[in-house]
Protein backbone atom coordinates (compact mmCIF):
# COMPACT_ATOMS: atom_id res chain seq x y z
CA UNK A 1 0.00 0.00 0.00
CA UNK A 2 1.14 3.22 -0.87
CA UNK A 3 0.92 6.13 1.50
CA UNK A 4 0.21 9.45 -0.44
CA UNK A 5 2.05 12.85 1.26
CA UNK A 6 0.78 16.45 -0.61
CA UNK A 7 3.08 15.80 -2.74
CA UNK A 8 1.94 13.16 -4.35
CA UNK A 9 -1.18 14.58 -5.18
CA UNK A 10 0.55 17.84 -6.37
CA UNK A 11 2.98 15.78 -8.37
CA UNK A 12 -0.09 13.55 -9.67
CA UNK A 13 1.15 10.06 -8.58
CA UNK A 14 -0.36 7.22 -10.07
CA UNK A 15 -0.02 3.65 -9.09
CA UNK A 16 -2.88 0.79 -9.49
CA UNK A 17 -1.64 -0.65 -5.92
CA UNK A 18 -4.15 0.54 -3.07
CA UNK A 19 -3.22 3.66 -1.31
CA UNK A 20 -4.09 5.60 2.00
CA UNK A 21 -3.10 8.83 3.03
CA UNK A 22 -4.90 11.07 6.27
CA UNK A 23 -7.57 13.61 6.28
CA UNK A 24 -5.07 16.40 7.08
CA UNK A 25 -3.42 16.01 3.78
CA UNK A 26 -6.79 17.53 2.32
CA UNK A 27 -5.76 20.84 3.96
CA UNK A 28 -2.40 21.03 2.03
CA UNK A 29 -3.84 20.65 -1.42
CA UNK A 30 -5.34 23.75 -3.75
CA UNK A 31 -6.76 23.68 -6.65
CA UNK A 32 -6.06 19.92 -8.91
CA UNK A 33 -4.55 18.78 -6.33
CA UNK A 34 -7.41 19.11 -4.16
CA UNK A 35 -9.96 17.75 -6.78
CA UNK A 36 -7.52 14.93 -7.48
CA UNK A 37 -7.94 13.95 -3.80
CA UNK A 38 -11.29 13.96 -3.52
CA UNK A 39 -11.57 11.74 -6.53
CA UNK A 40 -8.90 9.10 -5.18
CA UNK A 41 -11.01 8.95 -2.00
CA UNK A 42 -14.72 8.69 -3.98
CA UNK A 43 -12.47 5.86 -5.93
CA UNK A 44 -11.80 4.07 -2.32
CA UNK A 45 -8.46 5.54 -1.34
CA UNK A 46 -8.32 4.45 2.12
CA UNK A 47 -8.25 7.35 4.79
CA UNK A 48 -6.08 6.91 7.67
CA UNK A 49 -6.17 7.80 11.36
CA UNK A 50 -2.94 6.81 12.84
CA UNK A 51 -3.17 5.58 16.55
CA UNK A 52 -1.77 7.87 19.21
CA UNK A 53 0.53 5.47 20.37
CA UNK A 54 2.26 4.57 16.66
CA UNK A 55 2.18 8.79 16.83
CA UNK A 56 4.44 9.13 19.98
CA UNK A 57 6.64 6.48 18.55
CA UNK A 58 6.97 8.32 15.56
CA UNK A 59 7.73 11.95 17.71
CA UNK A 60 10.24 9.78 19.75
CA UNK A 61 11.78 8.94 16.37
CA UNK A 62 11.80 11.87 14.77
CA UNK A 63 13.51 13.71 18.21
CA UNK A 64 16.33 11.07 18.11
CA UNK A 65 17.47 11.86 14.28
CA UNK A 66 16.81 16.39 15.24
CA UNK A 67 13.93 16.02 12.69
CA UNK A 68 11.24 16.87 15.38
CA UNK A 69 11.05 20.72 15.25
CA UNK A 70 11.32 20.56 11.18
CA UNK A 71 8.33 18.16 10.92
CA UNK A 72 4.74 19.41 10.71
CA UNK A 73 1.93 17.80 12.40
CA UNK A 74 0.59 16.22 9.44
CA UNK A 75 4.12 15.39 8.42
CA UNK A 76 4.61 12.92 11.97
CA UNK A 77 0.83 11.72 11.07
CA UNK A 78 1.76 10.85 7.70
CA UNK A 79 4.63 8.84 8.99
CA UNK A 80 2.63 6.81 12.00
CA UNK A 81 -0.01 5.86 8.85
CA UNK A 82 3.20 4.37 7.15
CA UNK A 83 4.57 2.91 9.43
CA UNK A 84 1.29 1.40 11.31
CA UNK A 85 0.08 0.27 7.68
CA UNK A 86 3.20 -1.32 6.74
CA UNK A 87 3.25 1.60 3.88
CA UNK A 88 5.55 3.06 1.01
CA UNK A 89 5.11 6.76 2.27
CA UNK A 90 5.43 9.00 -1.12
CA UNK A 91 6.76 12.10 -0.20
CA UNK A 92 9.63 14.35 -1.67
CA UNK A 93 10.17 15.40 1.93
CA UNK A 94 13.59 15.33 3.13
CA UNK A 95 13.03 15.74 6.80
CA UNK A 96 9.90 12.74 6.82
CA UNK A 97 12.52 10.62 4.47
CA UNK A 98 15.29 10.24 7.34
CA UNK A 99 12.72 9.68 10.31
CA UNK A 100 11.27 7.07 8.05
CA UNK A 101 14.71 5.43 7.27
CA UNK A 102 15.31 4.79 11.04
CA UNK A 103 11.62 3.42 11.21
CA UNK A 104 12.56 1.06 8.57
CA UNK A 105 9.19 2.75 6.42
CA UNK A 106 9.74 2.23 3.09
CA UNK A 107 10.32 5.57 0.81
CA UNK A 108 9.52 6.25 -2.70
CA UNK A 109 10.17 9.91 -4.27
CA UNK A 110 8.36 11.67 -6.63
CA UNK A 111 10.21 14.84 -8.27
CA UNK A 112 13.50 14.66 -6.43
CA UNK A 113 15.77 12.54 -5.39
CA UNK A 114 15.72 10.57 -2.20
CA UNK A 115 18.42 11.59 0.80
CA UNK A 116 21.77 9.69 0.52
CA UNK A 117 22.19 8.77 4.12
CA UNK A 118 20.32 8.88 7.60
CA UNK A 119 21.27 11.91 9.53
CA UNK A 120 21.36 12.19 13.32
CA UNK A 121 21.86 16.12 13.72
CA UNK A 122 23.85 17.87 15.98
CA UNK A 123 23.39 20.87 17.71
CA UNK A 124 25.27 24.36 18.12
CA UNK A 125 25.04 27.21 20.37
CA UNK A 126 25.24 30.29 18.17
CA UNK A 127 26.83 31.80 21.57
CA UNK A 128 29.53 29.70 22.26
CA UNK A 129 29.85 27.19 19.89
CA UNK A 130 29.56 24.10 22.04
CA UNK A 131 27.87 21.08 20.45
CA UNK A 132 25.25 19.06 22.00
CA UNK A 133 24.12 15.77 21.18
CA UNK A 134 20.28 16.99 22.06
CA UNK A 135 18.14 19.51 21.84
CA UNK A 136 17.97 21.81 24.54
CA UNK A 137 15.80 24.89 24.50
CA UNK A 138 18.97 26.85 25.27
CA UNK A 139 22.43 26.25 25.27
CA UNK A 140 23.17 25.22 29.47
CA UNK A 141 26.77 26.99 28.91
CA UNK A 142 26.10 30.65 28.25
CA UNK A 143 22.07 30.64 27.72
CA UNK A 144 22.54 31.15 23.72
CA UNK A 145 20.01 29.66 21.06
CA UNK A 146 21.14 26.44 19.55
CA UNK A 147 20.69 26.07 15.82
CA UNK A 148 20.37 22.89 14.13
CA UNK A 149 23.93 21.36 12.37
CA UNK A 150 24.67 18.84 10.00
CA UNK A 151 26.96 16.50 12.00
CA UNK A 152 29.39 15.71 8.71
Amino acid sequence: MYVLDASAFIEEFDTEEPVATIPAVREELVDGAGYRYDAMEGAGMHVHIPDPDVLDRVKRAAESTGDLDTLSETDLRLLAAAFELDGTLVTDDYAIQNVAESLDVAIEVIAQEGITEQRDWLWQCQGCGKEFDEKHDRCPICGADLARKNPN
